[in-house]
């Protein structure tokens, strides 16, 4: 199995931005968690990262034959980018929803998803542990 993670804008700030939010981990040391809990399962993992929308376009449209799966942390743009939301619908590739913090429990202009429908499920809350349990949901299908 191969699956791609997708990172949207401001992730790569993680250990700095709003720690309260977000928890101290960076992005590095929590994709050393996925990447070690996946080689535990057997499962190839890359990552990407890009504060750019269509650069996140480009790479949910490159996985179309080459994974099996991706979990996707859209970032703010969950909550308005129809574009994004079509380049997921338009890949015949499951796609896992992660968010660090609960959403619905933050300010109401985040409680809406618009890439939520498109996707296999939503993990929301859990903050690192998300993206285990995205992983995790990707073994048992």
């Amino acid at each position: 199995m191969k699956l791609l993670v997708i990172n949207g804008p401001n992730l790569n700030m993680l250990g700095l931005r709003e720690p309260g939010v977000y928890g101290n981990d960076t992005m590095e040391s929590i994709n050393k968690e996925i990447l070690s809990k996946a080689k535990e399962k057997g499962i190839e993992v890359n990552f990407f990262q890009s504060n750019i929308e269509g650069e996140i376009i480009n790479k949910i449209h490159s996985a179309m034959g080459v994974y099996d799966g991706i979990i996707i942390n859209p970032g703010a743009y969950t909550h308005y980018s129809i574009a994004i939301r079509d380049a997921i619908a338009s890949v015949n590739v499951p796609a896992v929803e992660v968010h660090l913090s609960n959403i619905h429990k933050r300010e109401q202009f985040r409680h809406t998803s618009v890439t939520a429908p498109v996707c296999t499920g939503q993990i929301t809350g859990f903050g690192k542990k998300g993206y285990i349990m995205a992983l995790e949901a990707f073994c048992d299908e």
